[in-house]
């Protein structure tokens, strides 16, 4: 499967052009030393707060009609400490550990110079929209934090819209916001479960799974077109991709001129000897 005719490459953000996981891991390392140095918390404790924590965080069910991201989050804290600790709620520390994590981890959200790079070249050539799921507070605080906005045409944010990847229609809104039909579009992302699965869902050209850990997919899993270690390493795909399709373009001249000349001499040849 070739790429030819791609006008709009969609990427998703989080792990795929940043690394998202690796600024987490660096906020919950600051909290884990705030709680030991400044609150006299042991080792043991500061780990299991911030553990719990990870794993309120990982299975996060928010309902903004009731309160705001800010406060459920304060609460996963709130709720780490007390389950660890015992006794009464800390709320102020619960607070400060909330923040603390939060502007370290908004802190090492960046754009390597190299993601900078690849985005710049891949524009000259194709229009880009960046398409990430999540809490709109808390993905436009990431989009701001790493700067990525003048690199895109578009940006969509899964919690502003009424459905998230991989809904077929949130690909479909952004197709419209650029002005393409879904087979004009590749998704690039690292989430088989929303990036490749809603790009399949919604029929784009082609969907592109960022395996960077190596990882074996569940028998379950949707399949991706394409599989690359790196985002960095799209263009060379798209390079590849496009000599092959040149090459194979050749062949086929070539063959079809052998098989004219073969045509050529065959009616020569019948008219010499008739």
């Amino acid at each position: 499967m070739g790429l030819e005719g791609v006008k709009a490459i969609f990427f998703d953000l989080d792990n795929t052009l940043v690394d998202t996981a690796a600024a987490g891991q660096r906020a919950v390392e600051e909290v884990i030393n705030n709680l030991q140095s400044v609150h006299h918390y042991d080792e043991r404790e500061a780990h299991m707060i911030c553990h719990i924590f990870q794993v309120k965080l990982l299975n996060e069910c928010y309902n903004p009609a009731k309160m705001s991201i800010t406060d459920r989050r304060i609460q996963h804290w709130e709720e780490a400490i007390q389950e660890v600790m015992g006794g009464t709620s800390n709320q102020d520390l619960a607070t400060e550990c909330y923040f603390l994590w939060k502007t370290t981890r908004l802190q090492h959200l960046t754009l390597t110079e190299e993601t900078q790079k690849m985005l710049r070249e891949l524009r000259k050539e194709f229009q880009l929209l960046l398409l990430t799921n999540g809490v709109a507070q808390i993905q436009r605080e990431k989009i701001e934090a790493c700067a990525c906005q003048p690199y895109f045409d578009a940006i969509v944010v899964g919690g502003e819209q009424k459905e998230e990847k991989p809904a077929s229609s949130i690909f479909h809104h952004c197709c419209e916001l650029l002005g393409v039909q879904p087979e004009d579009c590749v998704m690039v992302g690292d989430s088989l479960d929303a990036d490749i699965q809603g790009g399949l869902n919604a029929g784009l050209k082609a969907t592109v799974w960022v395996n960077k850990t190596a990882m074996a997919p569940k028998d379950t899993s949707p399949v991706p077109h394409y599989i690359i270690p790196s985002v960095l390493d799209l263009p060379g795909l798209f390079c590849s991709l496009k000599d092959t399709s040149e090459d194979i373009k050749k062949v086929a001249d070539i063959s079809g001129m052998c098989e004219t000349s073969t045509k050529e001499s065959r009616t020569l040849a019948c008219k010499g000897s008739c």
